[in-house]
């Protein structure tokens, strides 16, 4: 790096007597007598020497002018005799009017030069140009005035033109411009040198490119309109109010013969007029023949002194300022497709792309119906118009705008003070501009509303033009009428909400008859918000599913445009309508949780001791005769079963969350979720994409949850489960052969019961008799399972009476209590033979109950109504007899993952759908969806094993 490192120079580090020397990038003398250039790149002589030879660079030789003739001529080869004195340079100079003569008509070098007075007399009318070098005629309003080059008093002299002194002349125009960002005010070079001038000739002659100009500066003065300013615009208007007599343009009020088209009117309500009143005389589809239609916007441009310079298409990045290819450039202008452009500029490169600013009459080009090409005028919103009393265009209200008609990019001009040829002190930049294309309402053939295009301007205070950066953005955006939508979206809610507060209330209801309670207490009002929550939750979820499906079909799959998507800022409620379907869906599903950890859970074991052994007697020394011991491995197995059936649900998470994975990133589903008009779901690298829309992408999603859920939930039901393993049917056959009932209590008097009790009297046995056992039932040589006689029914929802509740609370308090006195058992026996005992006399009490022993705590088998099973409560209330109801379908389930499938489903829909509208990322939505589940699964699995070895006494080191 040593080797090959060179010391960074400019031009402007070199000084008075060097140059840049491009060759060695470097600053190198110059000679003697000389001095650096005015383009820094080589030298010069210096005043009094002329050259004698050059051949670039410091290749200059100098030599001194004799006294005689100190002065150089003007390419600095000779020296000459100057009767009127020098300049700063060394040469000749010549008074005003007259110009410098150095060599004869035939190039003869004088020995003294010339000063010839310019002939301004009727004959000639000429006067010296700007350089002084020769005799040109003198400008027309001279001529006009005084016939003569002069501009006497009383004549008025501004901007090199002359005008005659009379009444009516517009008034004495300020030359300032306002900076209202930086709360400056400048007085502009380019306004004193031509908004007088520009105003007189444009009232007086109706000079074309002075009113252009006049125009010009009141654009750039922000299209102020004040009543008691006589800026350009308060010029421009006099002229306007007083020209009425010239007659109009095109049959528009507000173009002016002569005068280029600023305003729409100053009438308050004009805007929402001229944006809505009349439709775009064209349609837009979005299939067929006819799709990817451009809009062909067109603008007339012009320079700040007012010529034309020409038309101009905006394909090509005409107004965007941010470089990007051309194909994405003019995708801003397909039908359909929401463009969205964002960059940061140094204000250098700024300063170097738009020294002149440019201003641009707006059109939209379409076809007549005679063949004819038409132009329909744009409006312009300018948000930073000023000084207006009766306008503010800011808001949505459009009786508040003011529209005009011309803009600019970037006004390098206005801002310099004193003198044209220096850097601007202050710019203007049109930093965000909007291209807005509103849909007629109720329209079914994509007919439009005139296009309004925003424009805001930043003004930039010049400091460090290196370092200083501006951001700018150009949009194209599509919108209609969300007023409709949004009553029928309020209204589904709150019909839906009553709805589910009349649900959540039969829930409460049903709760409180389970509970075995009739009081309305603090806990029947959290329940009640409880089951709300819940019910409320799907309301959101309903709602915004069906929103985000409805816009994905009927905006992509249109022919005729008849909809459009909402804006972004238009989909707040909507993402707010997600964010309250998330927050309650999960409290309703900690509460889910919660329920499921606290159940009541006990295994009646139906085998009886076969036999009777001999067993020591400890500390007596002899042996006694007693019942053969029942294995506790039959208990423990299904307790283990019970344990891995907790989180099975009716699907498989991990191929759910990578299958929608894969149909959004490698199918290409997401595409979809573009804001345009394409319903492929493939793009080009190389063209534009589109932003995304929220409710698309919640749509696109949501859509492929469900589709995936629904058909993973039909695989499972119709095949897997009939063909290869069904865990819950397995899990109540595995009862029956192992001679165990399962006893749930879900509330306080409901709950669940699988009668596993063997039809063979016994399961604890060996292999052949427990094929013999199997192979009889198979062949039908014995009775049937169910707890009825000749019936299959083995499931069943049970609703116990109060006594019955008391006597299992009773024998249950035992296994849970570690100190105090024994009601139930001898208080000298140490924990483990209580709960020993204790577990002996619930699984003979809850045996004896469903043998119907406890006449006073006896229970009665019948099937639900359908109005109960619609109703999921009971109307029937068990006083002195417990009702246990047949169940064909498993409800034991709800205690389970696998009974709240729809619950859980919409937990991760909401929650997949919440990360990736915060994150904008599918993948990072599935990773945590996923990490989720496992440890929600996770929680579930070891609080229910805790749970389970609590309330059933199985020791938990055998839950594997």
């Amino acid at each position: 790096a040593r080797g090959f490192s060179v010391p960074l120079q400019r031009p402007a580090d070199c000084g008075a007597q060097h140059y840049f020397d491009s060759s060695r990038l470097a600053c190198a003398p110059c000679g003697d007598h000389q001095r650096q250039s005015a383009g820094g790149s080589s030298c010069e002589c210096e005043p009094g020497y002329r050259m004698v030879s050059s051949n670039g660079g410091f290749s200059v030789t100098c030599e001194k002018c004799p006294e005689n003739m100190s002065g150089v001529t003007q390419d600095g080869w000779n020296c000459i005799t100057c009767p009127r004195g020098l300049t700063s340079k060394g040469n000749c100079k010549c008074p005003n009017n007259e110009i410098l003569v150095e060599r004869s008509v035939d190039g003869v070098l004088l020995d003294e030069a010339l000063c010839i007075h310019c002939n301004g007399s009727e004959q000639s009318f000429s006067a010296s140009d700007a350089s002084g070098s020769r005799c040109v005629r003198c400008e027309q309003t001279f001529i006009q005035v005084s016939k003569s080059c002069d501009c006497n008093s009383p004549n008025i002299l501004t901007g090199g033109l002359c005008f005659l002194a009379r009444e009516g002349l517009p008034p004495k125009g300020v030359a300032t411009v306002r900076f209202a960002q930086l709360g400056v005010t400048l007085a502009s070079a380019w306004f004193l040198k031509n908004l007088q001038s520009s105003a007189f000739a444009c009232w007086l002659y109706s000079n074309l490119t002075a009113c252009q100009a006049l125009g010009n500066m009141c654009v750039m003065n922000m299209n102020s309109l004040s009543s008691s300013s006589t800026d350009a615009c308060g010029l421009f208007q006099y002229i306007f109010v007083s020209t009425a007599r010239v007659g109009i343009i095109h049959s528009i009020p507000y173009w002016r013969h002569n005068l280029p088209w600023l305003y729409y009117g100053d009438q308050p309500g004009l805007a929402s007029q001229v944006l809505e009143k009349n439709h775009f005389p064209t349609t837009f589809t979005f299939k067929g023949t006819d799709k990817d239609v451009k809009l062909k916007f067109i603008a007339a441009s012009f320079d700040a002194a007012g010529n034309f310079l020409k038309w101009q298409n905006l394909e090509g990045g005409l107004l965007q300022l941010c470089p990007d290819t051309q194909t994405k450039l003019n995708a801003a202008y397909v039908f359909g497709t929401t463009y969205q452009q964002n960059c940061k500029i140094s204000v250098s490169k700024i300063l170097l792309d738009f020294a002149n600013p440019v201003f641009y009459d707006l059109f939209l080009e379409y076809n007549g119906g005679n063949g004819q090409q038409h132009l329909w005028a744009v409006p312009i919103l300018n948000l930073n118009l000023q000084y207006n009393e009766k306008f503010v265009n800011q808001g949505s209200n459009m009786n508040n705008w003011l529209l005009t008609r011309r803009f600019f990019l970037v006004d390098a001009l206005s801002g310099k003070e004193n003198d044209l040829g220096k850097p601007p002190r202050v710019i203007r930049i049109a930093s965000k501009i909007t291209i807005s294309i509103r849909l007629v309402s109720h329209t079914q053939r994509g007919t439009i509303y005139p296009p309004l295009i925003t424009v805001a301007y930043t003004d930039v205070l010049i400091q460090n033009p290196e370092t200083q950066s501006v951001m700018v953005s150009f949009a194209v955006s599509y919108e209609m009428n969300q007023r409709e939508a949004q009553i029928q979206t309020d209204i589904a809610l709150g019909v839906l909400g009553g709805l589910a507060v009349l649900w959540s209330l039969l829930k409460t209801a049903g709760w409180k008859r389970r509970t075995g309670s009739s009081i309305i207490d603090l806990q029947t009002v959290f329940k009640f918000l409880l089951f709300y929550a819940g019910d409320l939750a799907n309301v959101f979820f309903i709602i915004t599913v069906g929103t985000g499906i409805y816009w994905l079909v009927f905006f992509k799959a249109q022919q005729f445009v008849s909809v459009l998507l909402p804006l972004p800022s238009q989909e707040e409620d909507f993402v707010t309508y997600i964010a309250c379907a998330f927050s309650l869906k999960a409290l309703q599903f900690l509460h889910l949780l919660v329920s499921q950890l606290a159940i009541d859970i006990f295994f009646i074991d139906w085998e009886r001791p076969k036999g009777k052994v001999l067993k020591a007697v400890e500390g007596e020394g002899v042996t006694k005769s007693t019942a053969a011991p029942v294995s506790i491995w039959r208990t423990y197995f299904i307790a283990n079963e019970w344990n891995e059936i907790q989180t099975v649900r009716k699907i498989n998470p991990l191929f759910q969350v990578l299958a929608v994975l894969f149909f959004l990133e490698v199918v290409g589903f997401s595409n979809l979720a573009l804001m345009d008009a394409s319903s492929s779901l493939t793009r080009s690298s190389e063209s534009y994409v589109a932003p995304w829309s929220r409710i698309l992408r919640f749509g696109v999603s949501a859509a492929l949850w469900v589709a995936i859920a629904i058909l993973q939930i039909i695989f499972f039901a119709v095949i897997y489960e009939r063909f290869v393993e069904d865990k819950i049917s397995q899990f109540v056959d595995l009862c029956c052969v192992s001679n165990i009932s399962v006893f749930l209590l879900s509330h306080n008097c409901f709950g669940y019961y699988i009668h596993g009790r063997s039809v063979h009297g016994h399961a604890d046995t060996n292999m052949e008799e427990m094929n013999m056992n199997l192979k009889r039932e198979a062949e039908n040589l014995c009775s049937q399972r169910g707890l009825l006689p000749n019936t299959d029914g083995q499931t069943f929802q049970i609703s116990i009476s109060r006594k019955m509740r008391l006597n299992y609370d009773w024998i249950h308090e035992t296994l849970t209590r570690k100190h105090g006195p024994a009601r139930l058992l001898d208080s000298s026996a140490n924990t483990f033979e209580q709960s020993t005992r204790a577990y002996n006399a619930m699984n003979k009490f809850l045996s004896s109950f469903i043998d119907h022993v406890h006449k006073e705590m006896d229970y009665i088998v019948k099937d639900k109504l359908l109005l109960e099973r619609i109703l999921g409560m009971e109307f029937m209330e068990p006083i002195e007899k417990s009702i246990f109801y047949n169940d064909e379908g498993h409800s034991f389930t709800d205690v389970l993952y696998y009974g709240n499938e729809t619950t859980l489903l919409i937990f991760d829909i909401l929650f997949f759908s919440v990360v990736d509208l915060a994150s904008q990322s599918f993948v990072l939505a599935a990773i945590l969806t996923y990490l989720q589940q496992e440890i929600f699964r996770f929680i579930r699995t070891t609080l229910g094993q805790k749970n389970l070895a609590s309330k059933t006494l199985v020791d938990q080191r055998f839950l594997i």
